[in-house]
């Protein structure tokens, strides 16, 4: 297979993106941030400085992320592979005491990556936003807690890489259908999906009582 072109922003200053479009203390942020239909959920997309040998790019910057009012404390990554188009993992979450907010980002092939408010009392609750995040795009998704999360491969031997703020903790994973036609997320699949038994079982959102609660709603 081949692979796509990189997009690699060039390493002169003056032509790097800005995060919030606005320099600080004379630095230039090295990376966008976009702020999606659902608050909180955001798409990050670090500078790629490249040369004739290819690029790099810093993936996660904890103070730069702080001065841009993201604080997040990751104490885990996670790296899966998909081998086939059409698999999808999700819709996931991680409960109290141990819910988890994710930086997820793709380190091979292709995705569309799904986050779901579950936040009960939300303004936003039950809608989703779906991004494609590739290796050639070099997007991430930031995904709080109160959140659904799935993804579903588009190309094959997708590999997926993300980052969490709490532990894994059986006990507190959960998961609800991810074509829940309440919901009706458009993952774009071509034939039947690539299920996990967990994932083919999980109940609908109707069927499901959200251990989480918009901060706005007391």
């Amino acid at each position: 297979m081949t692979r796509p072109a990189l997009r690699v922003w060039p390493a002169s200053k003056k032509d790097r993106p800005i995060g919030g479009a606005n320099e600080q203390d004379g630095e230039v942020q090295e990376v966008q941030i976009e702020q999606t239909r659902l608050q909180g959920v955001l798409i990050l997309t670090p500078a790629r400085f490249g040369d004739a040998r290819g690029f790099f790019s810093e993936s996660w910057n904890r103070s730069r992320m702080e001065a841009a009012g993201l604080h997040h404390d990751f104490v885990q990554d996670n790296h899966s592979l998909s081998a086939r188009v059409g698999t999808v993992r999700g819709l996931h979450f991680q409960s109290p005491p141990h819910a988890q907010a994710k930086l997820v980002r793709c380190g091979r092939g292709r995705l569309l990556d799904v986050a779901v408010d579950i936040r009960r009392g939300s303004p936003t609750f039950g809608q989703w936003v779906g991004v494609e995040l590739s290796f050639d795009n070099g997007r991430q998704l930031l995904v709080p807690a109160g959140f659904l999360h799935g993804f579903a491969t588009r190309e094959p031997d997708t590999e997926i890489v993300y980052k969490c703020t709490d532990y894994y903790a059986p006990e507190c994973d959960g998961a609800v259908r991810f074509d829940d036609p309440d919901l009706g997320i458009d993952w774009g699949i071509e034939g039947e999906p690539l299920l996990s038994d967990k994932d083919a079982r999980a109940p609908r959102l109707r069927d499901f009582d959200s251990p989480f609660v918009w901060e706005g709603a007391a």
